[in-house]
C-alpha cells in the first residue's frame, strides 16, 4: 500500500480506514466537524453509524499525520477525503476496494476484512475483548448487560490504537511486531 500507485486522498483514506479500524463508509463520509485533532478524537455521531449510535474513535499519532495530510491538500472544511472528481462529494463506495485491486489484492483483501484483521490481532495480542468490540462499534447482543454496561473502554482503546499503528508502521518497516 505505500508503495504503491495510489492516488493521495485514496490512500489516506485506506489507511486511515486500517488505521481506526472504522467501516469505510464512516470514513468516506468523515467531516472536519468530527474531528478534534487537539484531543485526538473523531466523534461520528448517530445517524452516520451502522448501530444508530454515536462513535468515539481514538486517533493514533500515525492516523493524526494522515489527517494533516488531508488538512494541507484539501482544507479542513466540509469532507477529510473528498471525492476526486467531485470533491464536493465523498470518494465513492468502491474507490478503495478497487485500489486494493490494483495493488494486487484482487479476491485477497476487502476493507472490510481489515477490521476482522484488527480484532484478530488485538484478540491475540491480549486487549481486553470488550475495549477491542468497542472499537468496531459494536454493541452488546446480551440485552441484560447491554442495559447495564455502557462503558466505552476509551484509556484501553486510546493505548490500544497507539499499539495498532505502532505495530502496522514496524510491519511495514520490516522490522516484524511491535512490542
Amino acid at each position: 500500500l505505500a508503495a504503491g500507485d495510489i492516488h493521495t486522498t485514496t490512500k489516506g483514506a485506506i489507511q486511515f480506514t486500517i488505521l481506526t479500524a472504522a467501516r469505510s463508509g464512516e470514513v468516506r463520509g468523515a467531516i472536519w466537524k468530527e474531528i478534534d485533532l487537539e484531543k485526538r478524537l473523531w466523534s461520528i455521531p448517530a445517524e452516520r453509524m451502522k448501530m444508530r449510535s454515536p462513535h468515539t474513535v481514538p486517533l493514533s499519532q500515525q492516523a493524526l499525520a494522515i489527517l494533516n495530510r488531508m488538512k494541507i491538500l484539501h482544507g479542513d472544511g466540509g469532507l477529510v477525503f473528498p471525492g476526486i472528481h467531485y470533491p464536493e462529494k465523498p470518494l465513492s463506495e468502491n474507490t478503495m476496494l478497487y485500489a486494493l485491486y490494483r495493488i494486487g489484492y484482487h479476491s485477497k483483501a476487502t476493507m472490510h476484512g481489515f477490521r476482522a484483521l484488527f480484532s484478530t490481532i488485538a484478540n491475540e495480542s491480549g486487549f481486553n475483548p470488550d475495549a477491542i468490540e468497542r472499537q468496531l462499534a459494536h454493541r452488546e447482543k446480551n440485552a441484560v448487560r447491554a442495559a447495564y454496561h455502557r462503558s466505552e473502554y476509551m484509556p484501553e482503546r486510546i493505548k490500544m490504537m497507539q499499539w495498532w499503528a505502532d505495530y502496522l508502521q514496524n510491519l511495514e518497516r520490516g522490522r516484524g511486531e511491535s512490542t
